[in-house]
This record gives structure tokens, sequence and C-alpha cells, in this order.
């Protein structure tokens, strides 16, 4: 019986630095926590408040996208039309497009002077930037393709055989649709839905060039992280401990979903 080696150095010591690197910011954030002021902290009206408008706009956000990112991922994963290819890559540009980048062109499109946000304003009197629904508007944007690019790949996996079976006794297609398909791709919906609610959490970029950084209307956790590092870095790091702990939950729960291996 051969012996199996054990792992070349000149892979190990790499591997070890680059572990090393991702994991001693983490540990350094955990044990520069002030935990004997923890309750306190977590109890000032600014966290307060912060984590109230995040988690209220984290949730809109995923409500928007998964009305209208469960059909486009059934569209993209279902139906042959020309073009397919460059819509499934227009989807996911958010996913690379640099946030603030994505700001700016929310603000070209929704500012008042914006491509629709002129009529908006004339026609109803609606005005997104910098306001909550802004925020909203700017973590749909960027986390709707992570729910999408879930949904489409839970629908490939998913066998048609059943819509089709289900057609030939006379269900419509969105009687097939709504029986059919979501229960079949209700695990990767709601995989889809948590990631989504979590980039939409942690948005940054976009939401402070759309939305602003208003105290109790648009400033989210990240955004009073960025504010608190120059007033109250103890403040500043509870904050960054509680989307640590979202963050790590997350993965944890989705790990026999995205993360193969023992």
């Amino acid at each position: 019986m051969t012996r199996r080696a054990g792992p070349p150095v000149g892979l190990l010591v790499p591997a070890a630095v680059g572990l090393a690197f991702l994991v001693l910011p983490l540990a350094g954030l955990v044990l520069r926590a002030p935990w004997r002021g923890l309750p306190a902290r977590l109890a000032a009206p600014g966290v307060l408040a912060a984590l109230r408008l995040s988690l209220e706009t984290a949730t809109l956000a995923t409500v928007a996208c998964l009305a209208l990112g469960v059909p486009l991922a059934w569209l993209l994963a279902r139906v042959e039309f020309r073009g397919r290819r460059l819509v499934r890559a227009l989807v996911t540009v958010p996913l690379v497009l640099p946030p603030v980048v994505g700001g700016v062109a929310l603000l070209l499109v929704f500012g008042r002077k914006g491509l629709l946000g002129a009529w908006l304003d004339r026609a109803f009197g609606v005005t997104l930037p910098f306001t909550t629904a802004g925020v909203v508007v700017a973590e749909a944007f960027v986390a709707m393709p992570f729910l999408v690019i879930a949904v489409e790949g839970a629908l490939r996996g998913a066998d048609a055989r059943y819509e089709e079976a289900a057609a030939t006794l006379g269900a419509s297609r969105w009687t097939a649709f709504r029986r059919v398909t979501l229960p079949l791709v209700a695990p990767g919906i709601a995989a889809g839905a948590v990631l989504c609610w979590a980039r939409a959490l942690g948005e940054f970029g976009a939401t402070i060039t759309f939305a602003g950084n208003y105290p109790g209307r648009t400033q989210t956790m990240p955004l009073a992280v960025y504010l608190a590092l120059e007033q109250d870095v103890d403040a500043a790091i509870v904050l960054s401990l509680i989307l640590l702990t979202v963050s790590v939950a997350i993965l944890a729960g989705l790990r026999d979903r995205w993360i193969s291996g023992p």
C-alpha cells in the first residue's frame, strides 16, 4: 500500500499566507471590538437608525428583485429568442460594474433631469435620488443579478418534462409556472433571495452616489461605518461586526448549496 504524499511546500506556504491575509483582518475586527460597551453602542440612536433603515431597504429591494428577477430568470432559462446571450450579459453587468458607476448611471436615468426621472417628476411628482426609495432602487440594481443567476441555474437544472406534462393535462402556462415550476425551483429562489438580500444590505457605492448619506433617511449601515470612521471608531467597529455576523450566517446557511466538498 502506497503512502499518500503530503502537500508540497511550494503550495502549502502561499496557501497559508493567503488564508492569513483573508482571516487576519476579520480577526482584528473581532479582537478590537468594544465588547464591554457593545450593548450601549448598539442602543445608540445613530446605530439603531442605520440598522433599521438597512434592514427595511434591503428587504424591500429583495422583494422588488423577486418580483422582477424571477420572471427574467424564467425568460432566460425557458424561452429561446434572438439576442438571449446579450440579454444575459447585460443582466450580469452590475456584478462587475463599479458601484459608484452604477450610482452615476442611476442618476442619469432617474435623476430629475434623467431619461425617466424628468417624466416621473413632471407627471407624478416622484423624485427618487436622495430619498429612501432611492436607496431601495440602488440596492435592487446591484443585487438583482445574484437572484437572476441563482434562479436561472435552478430552472436549467429542473426537469422541464413536469411543465410539459402539466400543459398536456390542460394547465395554462401561467398555471404550470405557478403550481409546477415555482415549487421545483423554490430552493434556488430562496438561496438567490438570501444572496440578494445580503448584497443589498452591504451596498455602499451606488447608494451614496444615488441616494446620498442623510441620517435617518438614506444612511444605511455601510454608509454609517464610513462616516463613523472619522468620528467614532468604536461605532464603526460595532456596525462592521453586525455586517460581518450577517455575512457569516448567510455563508454558513448556504454552504451546502454553494460550496462543495466536506
